[in-house]
């Protein structure tokens, strides 16, 4: 098991003297004083990915900022303060093996805000990602097998009264489908699929427990 500290990027970013924009990056960092390639790996990739979410807050989403609050402020509407929050979270950390998510929220007007799930499954021996089919060696037909078990979970769900999904999801999971959408659990590989890929905005980010 890996020590794993939680390192953030947080601030507030002014127009006009006033707060258009307010940024929380988590990152994870391995702490240790023996540092290899699967670790020296991890750390670049997860730094370099938050300072990339830091610098769009500050140019990008930034500037679609300030030209909200112009409009806003033109027109006489309550000003608009845009929101980056990213959290993540370790889901398996054992065996030479560090698997997470991380969820990135953004608010940039509208009734709501949206989030992006992305995941990483380390193999900390090689300082390289898994793939999905990394753990179906010897079946080539694994996505479809994924699928029949996901079809038969949301059967399942919706038989007992939890139907959170849209009408066509078995044509939407073929379509939205994607197999870096992963991470590893206890004994399970969870797929996740992105808010709106097969259900509507209240059902969140949907996720399936796959044995492995």
């Amino acid at each position: 098991m890996f020590k794993i500290e939680k390192k953030v990027f947080n601030g507030e970013l002014t127009y006009d003297n006033t707060v258009i924009l307010k940024y929380y990056i988590e990152y994870p960092q391995i702490c240790s004083n023996y540092i290899n390639e699967g670790i020296r790996n991890f750390n670049i990739y997860n730094y370099d990915k938050a300072i990339k979410l830091k610098q769009k807050s500050k140019t990008d989403l930034y500037n679609d900022a300030i030209e909200i609050y112009k409009y806003n402020k033109e027109n006489g509407y309550p000003i608009m303060v845009f929101e980056v929050y990213s959290e993540f979270e370790i889901t398996y950390n054992r065996d030479e093996i560090i698997s997470l998510y991380i969820d990135d929220y953004f608010f940039t007007g509208g009734a709501h805000g949206n989030t992006i799930r992305s995941s990483q499954n380390w193999d900390m021996k090689n300082g390289k990602q898994f793939k999905l089919k990394d753990f179906y060696p010897y079946n080539s037909e694994y996505i479809l097998d994924i699928l029949r078990e996901i079809v038969k979970q949301i059967e399942e769900n919706i038989k007992n009264g939890n139907n959170i999904y849209f009408d066509d999801y078995c044509c939407l999971l073929i379509q939205t489908f994607n197999e870096n959408n992963f991470y590893l659990e206890d004994n399970y590989i969870v797929i996740y699929f992105q808010q709106y890929d097969i259900g509507p905005y209240v059902s969140g980010i949907i996720t399936f427990k796959i044995k492995r």
